[in-house]
């Protein structure tokens, strides 16, 4: 679901760092902790920082990451870079989800600046996410920048809110996919990505 741009521009400012540090103050009070204490001291503003990193995506926008960086190519062959680390918070616990993204397209005219691949990877990822919106968000991004014939996106990831709450599945990971245009219409062009990704 997009978002409106009442709600854009809601979340389009800078976190307040000493704010998200008080509400993290009066959690570790609520916790049992005592925030005075030597190793708690400087927690909340490292927290509120650290928040504010991991949450920047909200901040960013396709167009600006990409900054330009799409070229004229003649080709018309299929474009893959995997194994893109990406790191993300689930939005049901704050808890990390972490793994890799394998992304293809076909290009019809032009193509992506390569690392501005994994910059839309990272844009996406850096808010608050579930991985099957965070598959489609990417994959739905790259096929407006280039125009491609179809885009195909797979994303492999570790959850700890299953790993380390919950059920408590060490060894479990979780496989999502988006299929565009020819990616999703045809079977050979889906086979040939998928066995390409390995």
């Amino acid at each position: 679901m997009k978002k409106t741009t009442k709600e854009l521009k809601k979340t389009a400012r800078e976190p307040d760092e000493a704010k998200i540090a008080a509400l993290v103050r009066a959690l570790l009070v609520e916790l049992g902790e005592d925030p005075a204490r030597e190793g708690l001291k400087k927690t909340p503003a490292r927290v509120a920082k650290s928040l504010a990193f991991l949450t920047r995506g909200y901040r960013q926008n396709v167009k600006t990451v990409v900054n330009g960086a799409t070229f004229a190519s003649g080709t018309n062959h299929m474009v893959i870079l995997k194994d893109i680390e990406l790191y993300s918070l689930c939005e049901h616990h704050l808890l990390p989800f972490y793994g890799k993204c394998a992304i293809g397209y076909i290009s019809q005219g032009k193509v992506l600046g390569v690392s501005k691949l994994a910059r839309i990877v990272d844009m996406f990822a850096r808010r608050l996410q579930i991985q099957e919106r965070l598959t489609e968000e990417i994959a739905h991004a790259v096929m407006a920048e280039v125009g491609a014939e179809g885009v195909g996106v797979v994303i492999r990831a570790k959850h700890l809110c299953m790993m380390m709450r919950g059920v408590e599945k060490q060894n479990s990971e979780m496989t999502t996919s988006t299929m565009l245009g020819s990616f999703r219409s045809d079977a050979k062009v889906r086979q040939e990505f998928l066995s390409l990704i390995g």
